[in-house]
This record gives C-alpha cells, sequence and structure tokens, in this order.
C-alpha cells in the first residue's frame, strides 16, 4: 500500500475522529510520539494500534524520542528512568569500551520497553559532537566530547536497539554539535572549516552510515552551503551527507515546526524534498500544519521507498534473547558500581 514521505504528530492520549481520518485520508509513513501522548502501557499500545488501524498497514513505523536523560518520552512510574548519554563515559570513568557495553546493555532495555507498546523506531543515537560554549540543546545528550568515543559508544547503543527488534535513528546529520542557538528557536550557523568539520563533527555519522535511517540538523554550514540549513540544502545532502559521510539510509528531516525553518510549512516541506531528504517529519499535532506538510508532501517512491523498505526489512528478524529483568538488575548493578 502506497503511503506519503511524512511522519506525523498527534495531539493527545487517543486519536481524535479528525486526526484518524485524516491518517487514513493522508496515508502518512509513520506516527511520532511525545510525552503528550503517552499515559500508561495499555493506553500507549491501544494508540499504536488505533494508528495502524487507521493508516491501514500492520506495520506502519511508530516513532519516539526515548534517549535517556531529559529526553525520555516514557518514563516513571510505568517505565524505568534511564541515563543521558554523557552519563555513561563519566559512570565508567573515562573507560569507552565499559560504556559501550553500558549503552548497549541500556538500549536493549529501552528496545524491549518499546516494542511492549508497539513502538519500533527510537530516534536515537545522538551523533552530535559538542564544543565548549554550545548551545545545551545537545549538552549531556551526546556521548562524549571526542568523535571516536562518541562513535563507539553511538554504535554500541545502536546495536542495542537492533538486537531489540527497534530501529535506531542517527541525529542530527551532519552534526548539531557547535550549534550556539537551540535551533527549536532560532537558526544555529557554523563557520568552522570542512577540514576541521570532517574530522570531528562529521566523523561519528560516517562511522555509523551503515545504520537504516538518520535525521538532519536544521543547521547552516557557512564554508559549505552559507545559504540554507542541512535539512534543505542540496549541497549539504549531496556532498557532506550523501557523499563525504557516505549514507544511503532512510533520511528524515528533524521536526519542519521548528522555528530554524523559515516560510510557510508548505515552502519548507518542498525545500527539504528538493533538497534530497526521504520523508518529512511533523511533530507537534496541529492538525492546519499537518494538513499543509501532508500537501507537499510526494508519495513515497524510487529511491526513498527503497530506502524505507530496507530500514524496515531489519524489523522482520526476530529480537535476541533477552531476559529484562536479568538486564535491569545487570544495569543498575554496573551503575552503582561506578558512579
Amino acid at each position: 500500500m502506497r503511503s506519503k514521505a511524512l511522519i506525523i504528530g498527534c495531539s493527545g492520549s487517543e486519536l481524535s475522529s479528525d486526526e484518524a481520518r485524516f491518517i487514513a485520508e493522508a496515508k502518512p509513513w509513520g506516527l511520532i510520539l511525545f510525552r503528550r501522548n503517552i499515559v500508561d502501557p495499555a493506553q500507549l499500545k491501544a494508540l499504536t494500534a488505533h494508528f495502524r488501524e487507521s493508516v491501514g498497514r500492520p506495520n506502519a513505523p511508530v516513532l519516539i524520542d526515548q534517549e535517556g536523560g531529559r529526553v525520555q518520552r516514557m518514563g516513571p512510574p510505568h517505565w524505568r528512568k534511564y541515563p543521558a548519554a554523557a552519563h555513561y563515559l563519566k559512570a565508567c570513568n573515562g573507560n569507552v569500551d565499559d560504556a559501550a557495553d553500558l549503552a548497549r546493555l541500556a538500549s536493549r532495555l529501552i528496545a524491549h520497553d518499546l516494542t511492549e507498546c508497539g513502538i519500533t523506531v527510537d530516534c536515537m543515537p545522538v551523533l552530535d559532537c559538542p564544543v565548549p560554549g554550545s548551545n545545551d540543546a545537545i549538552g549531556d545528550r551526546a556521548y562524549a566530547s571526542e568523535p571516536e568515543a562518541i562513535s563507539r559508544i553511538g554504535r554500541a547503543a545502536a546495536d542495542g536497539m537492533l538486537d531489540g527488534g527497534v530501529l535506531p535513528v542517527i541525529k542530527h546529520m551532519p552534526g548539531h554539535g557547535r550549534a550556539m542557538v537551540d535551533s527549536h528557536y532560532a537558526l544555529p550557523v557554523v563557520k568552522e572549516p570542512v577540514d576541521i568539520l570532517e574530522k570531528t563533527d562529521f566523523l561519528p555519522f560516517k562511522r555509523l552510515n551503515d545504520l537504516p535511517i538518520a535525521m538532519t540538523g536544521h543547521i547552516v554550514f557557512d564554508a559549505i552551503d552559507p545559504k540554507g540549513p542541512a535539512t534543505t540544502s542540496p549541497k549539504i545532502i549531496r556532498d557532506i551527507i550523501r557523499g563525504f559521510i557516505g549514507f544511503d539510509g532512510l533520511l528524515l528531516s528533524d521536526d519542519v515546526s521548528m522555528k530554524a525553518l523559515s516560510g510557510g510549512f508548505r515552502e519548507r516541506t518542498e525545500a527539504l524534498f528538493q533538497a534530497g531528504c526521504d520523508i518529512a517529519l511533523h511533530c507537534n499535532g496541529v492538525m492546519e500544519e499537518a494538513e499543509a506538510v501532508a500537501a507537499a508532501s510526494p508519495i513515497l517512491a524510487g529511491p526513498s521507498l527503497e530506502r524505507a523498505n530496507r530500514a524496515l526489512s531489519l524489523l522482520e528478524k526476530r529480537p535476541s534473547v533477552f531476559d529484562p529483568v536479568e538486564a535491569a538488575k545487570n544495569l543498575e548493578a554496573k551503575l552503582a558500581l561506578v558512579i
């Protein structure tokens, strides 16, 4: 069944009749969830099932940002609290191998939480490489400040997700760590030369370029394309994301409702597809905006459809054998020992 190259949000803990009707007509590829959409496991499972029923595809992706730390949509009392990405390396006294093992274990547990509720895609790991003085929008969401450490710990976190039957999304390609402003509210501009960026910001994404899905960053790299952010820059997507980084997976935009982008929603959406993104992401659940984004989103076809199907095919593999109770005890014990 054909779907639009679109991921949408919804406004509450269940689909309204208007939302269900819109989903049935627009046929978005996926749904993304936030805290406003989550009450408890039974409600969440019902919501994901209702979305798939409305869109008419039993394997339609349901996404979430479940990183840990301050970006965790599912939390207590129904789900455990996970540490922020930066905590793993700190907890292991700077030992990257131990931090990677810990991150993989936590990701495997998160994947178990998600699949129990019908969620199949987690927008993590964050591979951004923060620098001193950068905006805290990334901050402790990054695994480290050194690109090789980020690459190794990020790889382990992604592997934990895949082991648990959940697709990871690497973000924010090609790198958001140097942003001095939060792209939710303003457009960041990075002025470092390309040779520096290739050795730092871009490197973790290059190391993990075989992963199935990535998300762009709304950030300008002045030395490459001073006119527009990566999400709407044909040059950055062609020369850096598909070129230097070598990523041939499914490329999602970051949220088109963020203030880093300019113009109306139709204009923003058209620009990101013209630049080379495969799928538009609209998160806030505002129907009027979602309708404009949907109107400007094409049917998922050609190389974009091939990338989407290739990503979803990974979900056909059975999750690895896993005891969540034992794993949770193991994680808590390791965190207690090293804190």
